[in-house]
């Protein structure tokens, strides 16, 4: 188990380093002047230069993606020595502890990975992050949270009812559900029921979860910005779930023990819920699981055009203006999200099903 846990981890490693690697030389092709970027059209030579060799940008790009992988891992070189290639001010790292001094001026330090600065707001990218952060795993949370509950319920009763009327519709609506786009069924999602129909469902095309409340009494909690994009969001993997609910219940009702617990006397419902549904559960919960994890990079899309202010919401525009290091974190940020509910929902898998452990 140990074994097979750290071989996990090395491969989450290994998929954000791929990640970072990519998405920086991808940036990096592109056409653009980040230090120009950072000042606007009109400033003059000398600021300009001045930033390109700050930031490192009149360097290679071998060298600012080694600087960039120095300053992301939480155990870095650094260098007192300004002419240094580890050369950069420890000051700028939050909690910074310095761990080995060789020869008075390499610095071995643990910290917190910094993700550089925005090109457009100077602010710290971490910063940014943290407070887009939650919005995304709420909106996704709630999205699979109502994929889960209602995908179950449907898929159950398309497998007890299998063959009638219920389950045909179940089958073409979930079909239709994985095929459709998150982007198209965003659109068409709020202009009928928020821009069309808004009246009567009373709610908003655009809105984050948090506003500022309009009588001047601070923030306020908007829970009904949230039920649009869950929704759209949740359309994907509810189609999933409920035909996987469905396949896997089918599957479980048709074993031995199924007709065993029928021949005790037990209830209908006992038998489908505690032993047909409880064992069918495995295959289901992996694919919530992945979902989750997958989610947060489908987001993007729904984020901006719900106006739901999380690192999809973040992404776009930062693209807009080619802020790089904005990106590179937020991409960076999904990834190990990612990887990290992969680990999690191989331990759960295993805890549900002990033949595999």
């Amino acid at each position: 188990m140990l074994q097979k846990l750290s071989r996990s981890i090395l491969y989450s490693l290994l998929v954000a380093w791929g990640v970072v690697t990519v998405v920086f030389f991808l940036f990096n092709v592109l056409p653009g002047d980040p230090a120009r970027m950072m000042l606007g059209q009109r400033s003059d030579l000398a600021t300009l230069e001045l930033i390109r060799e700050e930031m490192g940008f009149n360097e290679s790009k071998g060298k600012q993606y080694l600087r960039y992988l120095n300053d992301l891992s939480p155990l870095s070189l650094h260098s007192k020595n300004k002419d240094s290639f580890f050369y950069f001010d420890i000051k700028k790292y939050n909690r910074a502890i310095t761990l080995l001094t060789i020869k008075k001026e390499v610095l071995i330090s643990l910290k917190i990975p910094y993700l550089g600065k925005s090109f457009q707001s100077n602010r710290n990218v971490s910063e940014m992050i943290r407070s887009a952060l939650p919005n995304s795993l709420i909106l996704a949370f709630t999205s699979i949270l109502f994929a889960f509950i209602i995908g179950n319920i449907l898929g159950i009763f398309a497998a007890i009812k299998k063959g009638s009327w219920f389950d045909n519709i179940s089958i073409f609506l979930s079909t239709t559900g994985m095929a459709l786009p998150s982007f198209f069924a965003a659109i068409i999602i709020g202009w009928f029921f928020a821009y069309k129909f808004g009246h009567i469902t009373n709610l908003n095309l655009t809105g984050n979860l948090i506003e500022i409340d309009d009588l001047g009494r601070g923030n306020r909690i908007v829970l009904k910005n949230l039920i649009l994009p869950a929704i759209t969001l949740g359309i994907r993997p509810l189609s999933v779930v409920l035909q996987l609910t469905r396949s896997s219940m089918l599957d479980v009702l048709s074993q031995d023990y199924i007709r065993t617990a029928r021949a005790k006397g037990l209830s209908e419902g006992r038998v489908i819920l505690k032993h047909a549904f409880r064992n069918s559960l495995a295959p289901v919960v992996t694919a919530v699981s992945g979902w989750f994890a997958g989610m947060l990079a489908g987001v993007v899309f729904v984020e901006f055009i719900f106006g739901w202010k999380g690192l999809g919401y973040m992404i776009v525009n930062a693209l807009n203006f080619y802020d790089m290091p904005v990106v590179l974190g937020c991409v960076l940020t999904i990834s190990i999200v990612f990887v990290i509910v992969n680990i999690l929902v191989d331990i759960l898998y295993k805890v549900l099903d002990p033949r595999l452990r």
